[in-house]
């Protein structure tokens, strides 16, 4: 089976891009693993897969497969690349483009800028839908990891994230937590480990360890977890720049029972065709 794709990234966070629409497409997590190895595939982060929605309602349907091979529910740095991917191949002309995913309905809205805005939709914060063990809803929770007890918070974007308060990203200990807490047994679909560096009331540094991935460039929904922790937290104010390793996104979040709304670029870097 030869496939077309687009690589394409998001602040780095990078992606490939496969039409599901235009072409017959069946992936399986060993092709998923070598369409993502740096060495022997094309590389990426995550592989977006674009099909026809089964909600006549909506554009198109998102899926997003980690490079590990397994799927998950939502992806930011991703969607916005999808935006800009449906509209560079022609399979729909609008601006604004309803999206169904794993985590439900997101739309996006392409500016005449080219930056990409997504309503993310309102985060879920009670322990069950996140989904993280906890006998109910609090802004922060203790963890136990390797013997140590953080304060953390729990959210979830379509997909689960935990969130650490820190001094300074720079000296974080992102690769010794992160996979602790990726793993951790409180989180029994694994969660992203983001770690939060407040600079003022409208501006934070993050850096996340992906489920699945590891750390990344860049991570939309952990930028809009963080935000929303920080909110919660009283730390923040409704629009927020987060600064990630590969770029900055600008977060918008009203307050409890309000969508998310994250606004950010997404860049083609080529197109391609791989044998799998």
């Amino acid at each position: 089976m030869r496939l077309r794709f687009s690589k394409m990234h998001g602040l780095g966070n990078d992606f490939v891009v496969i039409d599901g629409v235009g072409q017959s497409v069946r992936l399986t997590p060993e092709k998923i693993r070598y369409i993502a190895d740096r060495n022997f595939g094309v590389g990426c982060d995550q592989i977006l897969l674009v099909e026809t929605p089964d909600n006549p309602d909506v554009d198109f349907r998102y899926r997003i497969f980690n490079c590990d091979g397994s799927e998950v529910e939502n992806c930011g740095n991703g969607a916005r690349c999808f935006a800009v991917f449906v509209r560079e191949r022609k399979l729909t002309g609008k601006n604004v483009i309803k999206v169904e995913t794993a985590g439900g309905l997101i739309e996006l809205r392409v500016q005449q800028d080219e930056q990409v805005s997504v309503d993310m939709g309102a985060p879920r914060l009670q322990p069950a839908q996140i989904p993280f063990v906890a006998d109910a809803q609090a802004v922060t929770y203790p963890l136990e990891v390797a013997g140590k007890t953080y304060e953390i918070s729990a959210v979830s974007m379509g997909n689960p994230h935990s969130v650490l308060l820190v001094d300074d990203v720079k000296t974080a200990p992102v690769t010794e937590l992160g996979p602790l807490i990726e793993n951790h047994v409180r989180f029994p679909a694994r969660v992203n480990a983001g770690f939060m560096q407040v600079v003022s009331r409208s501006e934070i540094n993050l850096r996340v360890f992906e489920r699945g991935v590891g750390e990344t460039l860049a991570c939309g929904t952990g930028a809009c977890g963080a935000v929303v922790a920080g909110r919660l937290r009283g730390l923040l104010d409704q629009k927020v720049k987060v600064n990630l390793p590969g770029g900055s996104l600008h977060i918008e979040w009203p307050g409890e029972g309000q969508p998310v709304i994250m606004t950010g670029p997404a860049v083609t870097v080529f197109h391609g065709q791989i044998k799998i």
